[in-house]
């Protein structure tokens, strides 16, 4: 009998519009993209589960070294042990009928930048659950998968996680998602809607991979904060999640200046926020947002910093900013959202 071997992708996402509301019962927007992308490749194994572990070579010392200061000790293989076990559980407590007993070999491969606010641990979480369902022949409906794959973090890796990224990076689209509290508690998942636009408007992603930073860093405070009631954090939410249905009227309508405002003022809110909160923001993530808006684009964090997404004016004025972000270390990028463009 021939062997099965699986190959499935994720890829890194955006958050557009709305964050960090996410976890508050809050709406947001968000896109996956294609420049970068998380790989598993599964292949069945007659004897044993075994992994490739390609995070043990390097090219010399110095890399190792540098590997260890951007991403410790701990990298991707511990993401997948933790992405089998939520799987299994979940069959079990579904009573799914699953020969469990089946065995395979698996690897990860992934060149999304790391710890800047593109999504790239949940992206190999996604894609390894793509890879299991596939080769147990399990479905998930789309609505409960973004679940499963924040739980891998959460419950057995206890990552703080919210259910954003895992919810584009299913859909893999550009994505509305409202959060509402009622909703959530009675189902378990909100209203996830891919948004259909005439245009894609001009957006372009930028970050920094030497300033990584957990997503724990800047949200613990405000968490503390929300939950201890407090007037501002819980007003910013309100504007948050308004002002992505504003945007979300914006894209459909083809309102590019709107949405210009709105990425914007997203993000003045969260610096009014997190200055109010005494919250740290890095100088060098705030510089991003900065410099951006000096070339005339609009400018907000894609994540907790390290990334920014943003649009501009017209055709000629990306090299421009691409040029002068380039000169202060930032690297830019146009998002690709067509398969056949992968790197």
């Amino acid at each position: 009998m021939r062997k099965r071997h699986i190959k499935t992708f994720a890829y890194p996402r955006v958050g557009l519009v709305g964050n960090p509301s996410d976890g508050y019962f809050g709406r947001t927007i968000a896109f996956t993209f294609k420049n970068f992308k998380a790989e598993i490749l599964l292949g069945e194994d007659s004897t044993r589960i075994s992994f490739v572990n390609r995070e043990s070579e390097f090219d010399s010392v110095e890399h190792l070294c540098d590997n260890i200061q951007m991403h410790g000790y701990y990298g991707g293989i511990r993401l997948l042990k933790a992405t089998i076990k939520r799987f299994r559980d979940h069959c079990c407590d579904e009573g799914l009928k699953v020969d469990l007993e089946k065995k395979f070999k698996i690897t990860y491969t992934s060149n999304i930048p790391q710890q800047v606010g593109l999504a790239g641990s949940s992206a190999i979480i996604t894609a390894t659950f793509r890879a299991l369902m596939e080769f147990y022949e399990v479905q998930i409906d789309n609505t409960i998968l973004p679940n499963l794959i924040r739980e891998v973090e959460t419950r057995e890796l206890k990552i703080p996680a919210g259910l954003q990224d895992r919810v584009v990076q299913v859909y893999n689209d550009l994505v509305f998602m409202d959060f509402n509290q009622e909703k959530m508690d009675r189902d378990g998942y909100g209203f996830y809607e891919p948004i259909q636009v005439k245009t894609m408007p001009r957006f372009y992603i930028a970050y920094r991979a030497d300033l990584s930073e957990g997503t724990e860093v800047s949200h613990n405070r405000l968490r503390y904060k929300y939950d201890e009631g407090d007037k501002d954090a819980h007003d910013a939410m309100k504007f948050w999640a308004e002002l992505t249905l504003t945007a979300k009227k914006a894209l459909e309508e083809d309102d590019q200046d709107t949405l210009f405002q709105c990425i914007n003022a997203n993000f003045d809110k969260r610096k009014e926020l997190y200055e109010k909160l005494k919250v740290h923001m890095k100088a060098e993530h705030l510089e991003m947002v900065q410099c951006a808006r000096e070339m005339g684009a609009s400018a907000k964090f894609a994540g907790s910093g390290g990334a920014i997404v943003g649009t501009y004016r017209k055709e000629s004025d990306y090299p421009k900013l691409k040029k002068y972000l380039g000169s202060k270390g930032i690297q830019v990028i146009k998002p690709r959202f067509i398969e056949e463009e992968l790197l």
